[in-house]
This record gives structure tokens, C-alpha cells and sequence, in this order.
């Protein structure tokens, strides 16, 4: 179906977690724009597909989760050419992050340029201990175009991002994690279960809490404090309307698990 994907929409058994996997592992999974429209077509898929509630996005092989952009495309962009490409690519990594749902980034390997920047557009990383993150695009005469500067910064704070992006520096796994970039460090083969494992947690919560969580933290991105608080009480009073809120609540003032529907 894919010509640069593999597509896993059932890695629990009943389709509630789904695995996508950048697959190019002879180009260290290179983005270029065949994986891009890909990319796209799949997640807009997913944001729709309500038998999906988490999704696992990777890279295939031990060696690269995406290493960044295929240097030929870019050498072939000119002012306004750019702009364009910038601009599509932020589209569909701004469709990753507000898909609704969460998105889990499992970083195999090399994470560089706009490899790191679709690791940032999702919502959870877990690096293994070989992984490697950067912003080299400066060595190529150019910024990043997929929103890196935004969310680097939102993440890590201005001063660590300016480093990085502007040195053109790589970080290991550790620091990454030190830095707040990636929210777990694993052996490589542990790299899947533990973030199988982390999206199986995630299900065993309320989903529609899940989602309105998501929703309301992407929102701190775009909005004050003020207005943001207000649209986390709007979207509180919205869970307290839902059947999983009362089952959720009853069954802590019961001490049984809860078995929640996703109404």
C-alpha cells in the first residue's frame, strides 16, 4: 500500500495501537517527498480512524530513526521553492501533532534535521541508548523548515536550542534526556516493548480524557495562560459530561478497576 511505509494498525491484538515505520533503512530512512505525501495520507487516515487510540511512530533498522531530508531535493530549491516545501512539511507535521490522539516517537537511531523535527512533533520520545539528535542544517546553508526552531525551543528552553542549532551539533541519548528532548532512554532491545508498553498505559485510561489532554497541552503552544486555562475548563466540563467520567469516579469510591468505553 506503502511504498516507503510499513503500517502495523494492530500491534495490541484489536487494532488499538498501530505502528508506523519510516521504510527506507538503506538511505537511513531519508525523507523525501514520496515519504512525506505518505506520511500524510496515512495520519490523516488515522486521525479519523476511531478504532486507533495511540499511535507508535519509528524508523527501520538499528541505525536511523530518520537522519533528515534527502540532500538532492533540497539542492534543487530555490526562494520560493523552499518556502513551499517548508510549508508542506510543517503541514503534515502539525497534522502528527494534532492528530487528536497520542503519537509516540520511538527514536532507534539517528534523529537529524527533519528526523529530529518529526520526533518533536510527537507528543512522547523514547530514544534508545545509540540515538542521536540534531539540527544540522546550518552546515547546509539553511535553517530547519519543518518547525524545528519552534519546537525545539518550546521544549528545551531558547538557550539550548540556539546551541543546537546553531553549532549544528548532534547530542546523545543521555543528554537528550538531561535537556528534556526525550522522555526515556532504553537498551535498543528494549526499545519497542517499553514504548508498547508506556501506549498499553495510555489505553488503560480514559480515552476521552486522553485526548482532551492532548488537545489542551498542544493549546499552551498557541494560547496565554488566561485563555488557556478557560479552554481547560471548557474541555473539563466537557469529560464531566462523558459516561467515562462517572465510571471513572465510581469506581475509585468502589476500589475496583475501571472499565471505561470511551463515551
Amino acid at each position: 500500500m506503502y511504498s516507503t511505509l510499513l503500517f502495523d494498525p494492530s500491534t495490541d491484538g484489536n487494532n488499538r495501537i498501530a505502528k508506523v515505520t519510516v521504510n527506507r533503512p538503506d538511505k537511513l530512512n531519508l525523507l523525501n517527498s514520496t515519504v512525506m505525501n505518505e506520511l500524510k495520507e496515512l495520519f490523516e487516515k488515522l486521525k479519523d480512524d476511531d478504532s486507533v487510540d495511540v499511535v507508535i511512530l519509528t524508523g527501520s533498522g538499528e541505525k536511523a530513526f530518520v537522519a533528515g531530508a534527502d540532500i538532492k531535493e533540497l539542492n534543487a530549491l530555490e526562494a520560493k521553492s523552499g518556502k513551499d516545501f517548508s510549508a508542506k512539511g510543517q503541514e503534515v507535521f502539525n497534522l502528527i501533532e494534532n492528530l487528536g490522539k497520542p503519537v509516540i516517537a520511538a527514536v532507534n537511531g539517528f534523529a537529524l534535521g527533519g528526523g529530529c523535527e518529526i520526533a518533536l512533533a510527537c507528543h512522547m520520545r523514547v530514544a534508545s541508548e545509540n540515538a542521536k539528535f540534531g539540527q544540522p542544517e546550518v552546515n547546509l546553508g539553511i535553517i530547519p523548515g519543518y518547525g524545528g526552531t519552534q519546537r525545539l525551543a518550546r521544549l528545551i528552553g531558547k538557550g539550548r536550542a540556539m546551541e543546537m542549532i546553531l553549532t549544528g551539533d548532534m547530542i546523545d541519548a543521555k543528554t537528550a534526556y538531561d535537556f528534556g528532548l526525550v522522555n526515556k532512554v532504553v537498551p535498543q532491545a528494549e526499545l519497542i516493548k517499553t514504548v508498547e508498553e508506556l501506549a498499553t498505559k495510555i489505553l488503560s485510561k480514559g480515552q476521552i480524557a486522553v485526548r482532551m489532554s492532548v488537545k489542551t497541552i498542544n493549546a499552551t503552544h498557541e494560547m496565554g495562560q488566561a485563555e488557556g486555562q478557560k479552554y481547560e475548563a471548557e474541555l473539563f466540563g466537557y469529560c464531566c459530561g462523558t459516561k467515562d467520567f462517572k465510571e471513572g469516579t465510581t469506581a475509585f469510591l468502589e476500589k475496583r478497576k475501571a472499565e471505561f468505553k470511551g463515551e
